[in-house]
């Protein structure tokens, strides 16, 4: 059970780890999947960013919603100072001093989880963490929120630049204004 890196800690491995971690959000949280389908789906999703053959069992899963649920605070936090503070609880939590490994045969990385085949819940929240710590300091802003549309509240990653968005996608943003230019009109 290996585990990818985030290479450089620095801002573009950051926000693959950050969309990583929303992606994951939205499976395993928002979207309603039995643990089967949630398993073959999270196990994609973690080879589409990186790792290389994950196995998961069902317990895996519930730790990971489990995760999932914590990370997801960052999202849903109304401001910067909501947003650090689950932050730097989580990495309290689960993060550990940095270190360079090279495990199953990989290029020298750092970890800032315990060890290298640890469980999946505490990588996957440390390395979210660290993520989303490393937006949020380079933007001076929140890391990401929820989408507005009342029939989505998925987790998006906030990189562009001005007023921050409130949509996960265009195609969520479209669909609102057309139901708002519906509601109008009608």
């Amino acid at each position: 059970m290996s585990r990818s890196n985030l290479g450089q800690w620095k801002l573009g491995s950051a926000t693959h780890a950050a969309q990583r971690a929303a992606t994951l959000i939205a499976t395993l949280l928002i979207e309603s999947h039995d643990v089967a389908t949630a398993r073959a789906l999270t196990q994609g999703i973690l080879q589409e960013f990186g790792e290389s053959n994950p196995v998961l069992d069902a317990e895996d899963i519930a730790d990971l919603r489990q995760a999932a649920q914590e990370i997801y605070a960052v999202f849903a936090a109304p401001n910067m100072a909501a947003a650090v503070a689950h932050i730097n609880a989580l990495l309290v939590r689960y993060a550990c001093a940095p270190r360079l490994t090279d495990h199953d045969h990989s290029p020298w990385h750092l970890h800032i989880d315990p060890n290298d085949n640890g469980p999946w819940r505490t990588w996957f929240a440390a390395s979210s963490a660290m993520a989303l710590a490393i937006l949020a300091s380079e933007k001076q802003r929140p890391p990401g929120g929820l989408c507005v549309s009342p029939s989505c509240g998925r987790p998006f990653v906030n990189l562009g630049q001005g007023g921050g968005r409130r949509y996960c996608s265009p195609r969520c943003a479209t669909r609102e204004r057309v139901a708002s230019h519906r509601r109008k009109k009608g």
